[in-house]
């Protein structure tokens, strides 16, 4: 059996098909589309022109699926992109208009969860903390003896940060006073969950990212997958130190990043100071994986 997953996500759109056999899965195959639906938000509405975008998308995936003819079994679901607005009802309804498609608005809660139950399919950890860095939103969970301790969403996310803090292309001083301000702001209030962990877990496009340019920097080898806080010292160190250097570092390995790579590793690196973790684990499974799991499978 096959099951598609869309994610319509705040800077990303992804679509993962999946062969399914009883409680077993695998993917089969992805595919992405960079939507970048927060950069189309003003006064707390997404705009026509980011509603349209977000169909563009939709219509590209559902012409692929059509081609496998996989269009009969397609799951679709918002997070922060669709939740986090006034008018989500309205962009829901002309979506579905437009695309045939039935759009599922999942709360900050639920998509934590998801992605932590998403992970869990992935790597064997009893306890730490999970975090996926999106383009509005930043989902934490912490989990001891594979129990949730604590779970929420943050209204912070690397292509919010952009849109909001950065003048330019890359964050010059100013910006970067402002990100860090950001940052501490949307976390401030529940600094007490944020008790010394041993290991943080990640997932999400930012944490892959990150991944990539440590090896990029010869940090860690082509199969590791862990990061160490003396690592992203190094990369915090690359990123910030001169512009075009950072420059010329993001262009080679995550160009479709340029702009939202240093927000969004300022969000990571944060978190990973608040919770004084050892290490940094990245993973490939994430919220598309425990949505299949709890909500199509069951």
């Amino acid at each position: 059996m096959k099951e598609a997953v869309i994610d319509i996500g705040s800077n990303s759109m992804r679509l993962t098909v999946y062969e399914v056999e009883e409680k077993n899965f695998k993917i089969l195959f992805k595919e992405k589309f960079m939507a970048g639906l927060a950069g189309y938000v003003e006064n707390g509405c997404i705009s026509e022109e980011g509603i349209q975008r977000a169909c563009n998308g939709l219509l590209e995936f559902k012409n692929t699926l059509k081609l496998l003819s996989l269009d009969e079994c397609v799951h679709v679901f918002a997070t922060a992109s669709l939740r986090n607005i006034v008018n989500t009802d309205d962009a829901v309804a002309q979506i579905k208009e437009k695309t045939g498609f039935d759009l599922d608005i999942i709360s900050g809660e639920e998509e934590a969860v998801l992605g932590y139950m998403g992970v869990m399919q992935e790597i064997a950890v009893s306890e730490g903390v999970f975090v996926d860095i999106g383009g509005a939103s930043t989902e934490i969970t912490v989990f001891k003896d594979h129990e949730l301790h604590f779970s929420k969403s943050f209204r912070i996310g690397s292509l919010k940060l952009y849109k909001d803090c950065v003048k330019k292309i890359l964050p010059g001083k100013g910006s970067l006073k402002r990100i860090e301000k950001a940052i501490d702001e949307a976390l401030s209030g529940d600094v007490d969950s944020f008790t010394k962990q041993k290991q943080l877990v990640c997932t999400g496009g930012t944490a892959r990212a990150v991944l990539k340019l440590a090896k990029f920097l010869g940090l860690v080898s082509e199969n590791e997958r862990t990061l160490l806080i003396a690592h992203m010292n190094k990369i915090k160190e690359v990123l910030l130190a001169d512009e075009k250097q950072a420059a010329d570092v993001i262009l080679k390995v995550v160009p479709e990043r340029i702009h939202t790579i240093i927000p969004g590793f300022l969000i990571l690196y944060s978190i990973a100071v608040e919770f004084q973790v050892e290490k940094i684990m990245v993973c490939n499974y994430g919220v598309r994986e425990g949505y299949l799991c709890q909500k199509v499978l069951k």
